[in-house]
């Protein structure tokens, strides 16, 4: 039995042994780090909020906001943790600054693709050390959205080797950043998802990354660039969570949080289908655009990969010198896992060129 099954059989149990004791009504505020009506904000929080609202009868209502309405686009995290929200939903790439073991959840060059994560962080383990680590910060986390690979860029010159990195000004976030200033001489910025479009077309930035195809579509970007760079090594896919304080969470009884678990999961199985069917059909929008499409040589593939990952071991390796060894022990977890889908994965019949 699934966790997701047995989530749902607990709900269903504990409701009929409830002796009026139905939950009472609770509403989460809940802002995200993207812009009101973004693919983001459509298909991971919308359609949580309606899973929710289905699994739990309308007993808990998930009411979602922008970036920049409630708090800031880059501090739904803090807005959480000073009370201003109930809730928030962003990713943990938007603090590998203040903690790089984030970039093990929110993937990194080198790391595993949608297929292969997706599957460490909902059976194999994943989910659980980033419970006890958001744990340790005194929230509740649930993963509310998985992703597909992303474009590797949107560009104002063309990106083909290593030696095009150099000196390049790139919008970006997550480890991605730190590869490119450590390993390849890039200047990497951040910038709200908001901000991007005006930033590439007015060549504040010579390239940026955001997201996959079909979230990057409606915003423009191929007309605001002539290059598209792929594939995604630099975010072979993503993760998206809700993350509320524990107190928040235990208000609740056990029959409604074990609904809101199994939300939070279907959601994110729902979301990664969804990715992508819509990331094809807008590959073939871009592919006919007038931007020029640069797929990487498996060479240069492999030399961003190879970096991410000695970025990562590095900077587990500092981390534990520093008297923080958890990166370095998530980091062996992760690397063990990524070894054994590797080796044990080529049964799987896979379609593409």
């Amino acid at each position: 039995m699934t966790r997701t099954y047995k989530r749902l059989a607990l709900a269903g149990a504990l409701t009929f042994v409830a002796v009026g004791a139905s939950a009472q009504d609770t509403t989460w505020r809940v802002p995200t780090s993207v812009p009101e009506g973004s693919p983001f904000y459509i298909n991971f929080l919308e359609r949580f909020a309606d899973n929710v609202d289905v699994l739990t009868d309308g007993t808990v209502e998930i009411e979602p906001f922008g970036a920049g309405v409630l708090v800031p686009a880059l501090q739904v995290y803090q807005g959480v943790r000073d009370g201003v929200v109930e809730a928030g939903h962003s990713t943990p790439c938007f603090r590998v600054n203040e903690d790089p073991t984030n970039a093990i959840f929110c993937s990194f060059p080198g790391g595993m693709g949608p297929e292969a994560h997706s599957t460490w962080m909902l059976e194999g383990g994943g989910r659980e050390l980033l419970e006890e680590m958001r744990a340790e910060e005194g929230f509740k986390t649930l993963i509310v959205g998985l992703g597909s690979s992303e474009i590797m860029a949107h560009s104002n010159v063309p990106i083909r080797s290593a030696e095009d990195l150099k000196g390049l000004k790139y919008r970006t976030a997550g480890a991605w950043g730190e590869v490119l200033r450590d390993s390849f001489g890039s200047v990497p910025t951040t910038v709200p998802p908001g901000e991007i479009y005006t930033l590439l077309e007015r060549k504040g930035v010579d390239a940026i990354e955001w997201a996959p195809p079909s979230a990057n579509l409606p915003e423009g970007f191929h007309e605001a660039a002539p290059y598209i760079i792929t594939p995604g090594v630099h975010q072979p896919t993503f993760v998206w969570e809700v993350v509320l304080k524990q107190e928040t969470w235990d208000e609740l009884d056990e029959a409604t949080q074990a609904k809101i678990e199994a939300a939070a999961e279907l959601t994110s199985l729902q979301s990664l289908m969804h990715f992508y069917d819509q990331d094809i059909k807008a590959m073939e929008t871009l592919r006919n655009s007038n931007a020029e499409i640069i797929e990487i040589s498996p060479e240069f593939q492999a030399e961003l990969g190879a970096a991410g990952v000695e970025w990562m071991k590095k900077t587990a390796e500092a981390q534990k010198e520093a008297g923080n060894p958890r990166m370095a022990e998530i980091l062996d977890e992760y690397l063990a896992y990524e070894d054994r889908w590797s080796n044990e994965s080529g049964y799987l019949i896979r379609n593409g060129k």
